[in-house]
Parts: C-alpha cells; structure tokens; sequence
C-alpha cells in the first residue's frame, strides 16, 4: 500500500501551481533543505538530519534501492561519514528548486519540493571536485505544526569526469525551456553575454542573445563580436571560392607572389600551397611572437604532420593580396560578404563602425578588458561580425558554399590528422562517426576574453553558433552543444575533451 500511496501523493501534485521563491512556505523548505542536508550530510551532524525527518522517513534511490529511517542514517554513519578526509558534499542548485503545497479541504499538510543537485568529493591536498548530478523530490508533511521529511526520491543519477572540468557548466538545468536559465547561468559565471544562432534544415532558424555587451548596455541582434580565430573558415572559404573560378589552384606553390623575409632562404617555402596552409600542415608556430627569438621558421617539413597555425593564415592573406592586388577586406566584399548581405562583418574598425555595438572583452571575474580597435586584417584573428551574419556563413558552408561538387567535398575530406576520430579539412575541423550517420565540421574561436565556436551537421543540416565575450565563455558551450544535439552533442564534447 505504500507504493500506492506515493504514487497518489505525487500524482496529487499534478496540476497544483508551483509557488514562488519570495513565498513563506519556498523559503522555509529551503532552509530546512540547507539545513538537513548542509548540516546532516555534508557536515555529519546526524542529530540535525534526525530531527528533521519522520520516523518512517522512506529514502528511495534510482541506483541504491529502498531504506528506512534507520538503514539510511546507519549508512550515513558508516559510509558517507566514516571517512571524513574523503568524504562525498552535496549541493543545491538554487535555480532548480521548485515547492508544489499540498492540500486537504483548504488546509495545507504537505508539500512537494523539486529540485537538482551535484555532488562532489573533498579529499585531502585537493580542490574540491565534482562527481555526479542527480535530481530528486522531497515530501514535507507537517507533523504538529513541524515540517518534517517523510520521503526522498534521489534518481536520474549521472557521473561527471573532473578531468574535463574545462567544459563542465554546473548548471543542470535546460537551457532550452526558459530565459531565466540561460541568465541563471550567465551570471553564475560571470559571462557578460552570449549570442546563439540555431540553425535547422540549412536555415537560421533562431537568434538568442542575453546579457550585456558592456556594463549596463544590453546585447541586441546587431551586437558585434570579436571572434577571434572564427576568422580562419572566412579566409578559407575565400581563398576556395577563387579557386572555383579558376583565378587559383589548391595545389599552387605561393612563393612566386610572396615570400616571408624570415624563411626566404629555405627550400620548404616552395611546398607551400593553399591545401598545406588550408590543413595546417605548414610546420610553422601558431605565432612566431611566442618564440623568444621572434623570428618565423619550419619546425617540421611542409605537408607531412598537422600543426594549428595563425602565421600560415597570415601568409596566405598576403599571398592573395600581392597576387589579386586587392586586400583581403576587398576580397572577402565581392566573394563573400556582399554576396551574403554580411554587412557587419569586416576585418578591421572602420571610420563607420559604431563602438556602442560592440560587445567588450571580459575576464573570468566579469570584468571588463581594454581592447584595441585593430586597424590593420589578420587572416587568422580580429573578425568583428554578429551572430546573424556569421549563422548566414554556416548556413551558405550547408547549403553548399557556391562550390562545385568535387571543391566542396574536397573541403569537408581528411587532409590530415589532428587527432583521435578527428581529421582537418580545407579550414575545418572533421568530427568523423558521431553517430546517426552524421559527421560534423566545426571551428572554434579563443582569445583573451573572447570565446567563440561555429558547429555544423551537413548532413541533416543542423548548426549551432556561440559568441561570448567572456574568458568562461567555453563552459557553456558542451551544455547548448548536447541540448541541441542530443545524443550526438554528447558525442562531440566527448571528441572536444581530448
């Protein structure tokens, strides 16, 4: 009968309106939630947690089984608190705390509380780390004028790896379903703003943009970002789209047009071509200024490993402007740009760029970082654009990016390895056997302050696009990422883990 009849309290909770968080009865449940669980669990008061709960508390968890008032604190006694340098610590999410009252004739005697928490483990001579998240359900029943914790429901276990902390949100809650998560999140941890382009069957479906740009100064959907090293697919899709019409060829050496003075004596300037820059098999640095010398030079011989550089972008940006006697800018308006109607895109800040569009840098405290108004194109950083232009890129990349056939599949084919499961292209990154059939291309973009990312399915044609201005932005791109895409999103972050 007693399955019976807690299937029937919960049940009766099914249409009953969640109250708000200022209500007397959130607020109380709360605390005694802080209480019985701060006290109790993490800190091992077992008093604490005995006197808040009935007699014939009934503890139900989806991995653990049934106990009783008396098996449960004899496990809290012997388990969770005999060893108290490593010892598990439960935490609430505040945001995921929902009360539904209970009521019998008008009169309230009891109450469901929803809620989401993590779990972790302190051990000694280490930071705190999390281990799983887990949702439950809680009935309150008042026991003269008391409210006590009659039944628990601990289930939807998950582990968490600590190792990929980098990408962990800490935040379980849909992002998809409310605003109010999505700004819950943000100032969690302190990321200023983000912009989303959700892209569905080769359109751009939606535009989502939250926060501010800078103090006090909303995003809007014409907010401009810096996406840093989203720059790379524009170029590369240039330099492409020149080849289609015959003006150039993948395989053209490029030291006929021009020649770095740092490597002007070499023999490998000669293996440079737009497919070995394309792929970053160049065997430059990322930057040459990250050498102590600050002198360019091969590290390995041209075309033979992968290796992800910013200075072979920057030698094809002035290869194509000493071949077509045209910048980089002017190149990118006729091909690309004007084509698309991307008219807040460019390279660098224009006489008409308006500064109060601009969504400023921040650390990972929230805080505002100087930035420079870059006068000058670089082929592998500094793009300033919007979300609705750059998710107009994405969807022109699906829908075949104005290539032929044999160019475009070239583009999304292995040019080299970058790593497990994972190939480089011509200016994308191939995230090969994600499941249903599908792979993905993908792009991501990180400066100081800037965290960016571009993520396309050609196959069922789906997208996402992420601008943040903030140096945390990377945490929360795995949640949008396996939200949107499921099974296959989990797929993809495991490959970004690597």
């Amino acid at each position: 009968m007693k399955y019976i009849y807690l299937l029937f309290v919960l049940n009766s909770s099914i249409g009953l309106a969640q109250i708000k968080q200022t209500d007397d009865l959130f607020i109380t449940l709360k605390k005694l939630d802080l209480e019985l669980f701060e006290k109790g669990f993490n800190q091992c008061h077992l008093d604490a947690f005995k006197k808040n709960v009935t007699n014939d508390l009934e503890f139900y968890h989806d991995q653990g089984g049934f106990a009783d008032q008396g098996t449960f604190l004899k496990g809290m006694k012997e388990n969770i608190c005999s060893t108290p340098n490593h010892k598990p610590i439960r935490k609430l999410i505040p945001d995921s705390l929902e009360v539904f009252p209970l009521y019998k004739d008008g009169v309230l005697y009891a109450a469901m509380q929803k809620g989401i928490h993590e779990f972790y483990m302190k051990e000694p001579n280490k930071e705190i780390y999390q281990t799983g998240v887990a949702r439950f359900t809680h009935l309150w029943v008042l026991d003269n004028k008391q409210w006590k914790l009659k039944r628990i429901l601990s289930y939807d276990h998950k582990t968490i790896d600590a190792k990929f902390e980098k990408l962990n949100d800490h935040y379980p809650i849909g992002l998809f379903d409310t605003d109010t998560g999505i700004k819950s999140l943000l100032k969690q941890h302190h990321i200023p703003s983000i912009g989303i382009g959700i892209i569905n069957q080769g359109k751009l479906q939606q535009i989502r943009l939250f926060g501010n740009k800078k103090e006090d100064s909303p995003v809007s959907y014409n907010t401009i970002y810096k996406v840093a090293s989203l720059t790379k697919p524009v170029i590369a899709l240039v330099t492409l789209k020149l080849i289609e019409s015959g003006k150039l060829k993948l395989d053209e050496a490029l030291y006929h047009y021009y020649i770095d003075p740092d490597i002007k004596d070499t023999q490998e300037i000669k293996l440079l071509t737009p497919r070995i820059i394309l792929s970053h098999q160049t065997g430059f640095p990322n930057w040459r200024y990250l050498d102590k010398d600050n002198i360019l030079k091969f590290e390995f011989k041209p075309g033979t490993k992968y290796q992800y550089s910013g200075e072979g972008f920057e030698f094809l940006r002035k290869f194509l402007e000493n071949k077509f006697s045209k910048s980089i800018e002017q190149l990118a308006q006729e091909l690309l740009f004007k084509p698309l109607k991307m008219n807040d895109t460019h390279f660098t800040w224009d006489k008409d760029m308006d500064e109060n569009r601009y969504a400023q840098e921040h650390d990972e405290n929230g805080k505002p970082i100087d930035f420079k108004k870059h006068q000058y194109a670089n082929a592998a950083a500094n793009l300033l654009t919007t979300i609705e232009d750059y998710s107009k890129f994405m969807v022109h990349i699906l829908d075949g990016a104005g290539l032929s056939t044999k160019l475009y599949q070239e583009m999304m084919t292995k040019q080299v390895n970058e790593k497990q499961g994972i190939d480089f292209g011509l200016g994308w990154e191939i995230f090969n056997d994600i499941g249903q059939g599908e792979f993905a291309l993908q792009h991501t973009g990180g400066d100081y302050g800037i965290k960016t990312l571009a993520l396309i399915l050609p196959k069922s044609k789906r997208g996402l696009v992420i601008f943040t201005n903030s140096e945390n932005g990377i945490k929360v791109w795995g949640k949008i990422i396996r939200e949107y895409f499921g099974e296959i999103g989990e797929k993809i972050i495991e490959m970004n883990k690597q």
